[in-house]
């Protein structure tokens, strides 16, 4: 059995060897020339007297470097406007096959006079940073958001392709100017008919996201205040409301167990054989559970400048507040330990109503995030 999976072993690897000796020379017959270039560069470096891998190589870089000129000039003659960007690639993969056999002594043996196309590529960037350049321009001047955020990206690219191109830089925060919405975010507000409330902590929460908010977004939001000093031209104001606050009423519920406990020793016999002796132990054990519900809804509303409802929802939320405690009658030998953790506690009070109100807005802002950024996802 041995032997068997020992020779199944050597085939697989031969087979494996074969295959991967091979590879370069396949790739060579499908037309795949890059590829055998890399590949027979890769063998060349393990085994420098690999004469296959010596004809593959030299014969597959004569095929990419033809190959890829043959498509830079095709490229030329198309009516693409981004046409300049694939040219770079064509001359940056030439680049690429270059550089490899020259960091490979065997390879460069194989193909010494392999060309580099740094001035072509450098100018061909160029001419690429030109076109999103001009194309970034004529959305600018279309003089509507999503022809400025187009914009915004063309002149990042030309910035990419070609640093410091023209004023590149200056047209991004142009285009992001003009191609931002603006979200004025009013106070929340808290209505309730029995107490009186602070939205401090909500209204934290709702400022932090604000200020945190994804950097590259096309979305900004300002506080009122900050809206009035800005003096810009804004898109949509967000108020939130809190619908009337309910603690609701209190539930006290009472469970009682029997509960029991055998063999607990107590004593010894008293002959020599000294053998325990057992008992059970017995007991009523009664769980109080008081429970108190706070419940609201938060209105969230988008509203475009002259005051119309673009989306409204109300978001409900809920915050239970339990409390525990015991009593027991009997032997307390059959109380387990869980159960004298139940006894210690006391009836506590209730938080007060801004604790509980605090933490029943705490899944309702998790829901009024998700909610403003898949709104906004769109923009």
């Amino acid at each position: 059995m041995k032997s068997v999976r020992f020779h199944a072993l050597l085939i697989g690897l031969v087979t494996l060897v074969i295959a991967s000796c091979s590879s370069g020379k396949k790739a060579l017959q499908n037309g795949d020339y890059d590829k055998a270039v890399f590949t027979a560069i890769n063998r060349l470096k393990n085994n420098p007297n690999k004469q296959k891998a010596v004809f593959t190589l030299a014969k597959g870089y004569d095929y990419a470097l033809n190959r890829h000129l043959e498509r830079i000039n095709d490229i030329k003659l198309t009516n693409d406007i981004f046409k300049w960007e694939r040219i770079v690639t064509e001359y940056q993969q030439i680049n690429y096959l270059a550089n490899a056999i020259r960091n490979c002594p065997a390879c460069i043996d194989a193909v010494p006079d392999t060309e580099k196309y740094i001035s072509e590529v450098s100018d061909a960037k160029y001419f690429a940073a030109e076109a999103r350049y001009n194309n970034g321009q004529k959305l600018l001047s279309q003089n509507n958001r999503l022809a400025a955020k187009q914009a915004y990206f063309d002149f990042e690219k030309a910035e990419q392709l070609y640093p410091d191109f023209k004023n590149a830089q200056s047209m991004i925060d142009s285009a992001y100017f003009a191609a931002v919405i603006r979200v004025v975010v009013e106070p929340v507000q808290v209505n309730s008919r029995f107490f009186k409330l602070s939205n401090e902590y909500f209204q934290n929460k709702i400022y932090e996201f604000m200020k945190n908010y994804e950097t590259r977004s096309f979305v900004q939001f300002f506080t009122p205040d900050q809206a009035l000093d800005s003096k810009l031209r804004f898109d949509h104001v967000i108020t939130l409301s809190f619908d009337d606050f309910v603690v609701g009423q209190t539930y006290v519920k009472e469970r009682i167990e029997d509960i029991k406990r055998d063999s607990i020793k107590t004593d010894e016999t008293r002959d020599s054989l000294k053998r325990p002796i057992y008992t059970t132990a017995e007991g009523k054990l009664t769980t109080f559970e008081k429970s108190i519900t706070s419940t609201g809804l938060l209105d969230f509303q988008i509203k475009d400048m002259n005051g119309v409802v673009i989306t409204q929802e109300k978001m409900p939320g809920t915050f239970v507040w339990l409390d525990t405690w015991g009593g027991f009658r009997g032997d307390e030998r059959a109380l387990a330990e869980q159960d004298k953790a139940l006894l210690n506690r006391r009836e506590s009070y209730p938080p007060p109503p801004q604790d509980m109100f605090i933490e029943f807005t705490k899944p309702i802002y998790s829901q009024l995030i998700s909610k403003v950024r898949n709104f906004y996802s769109r923009y």
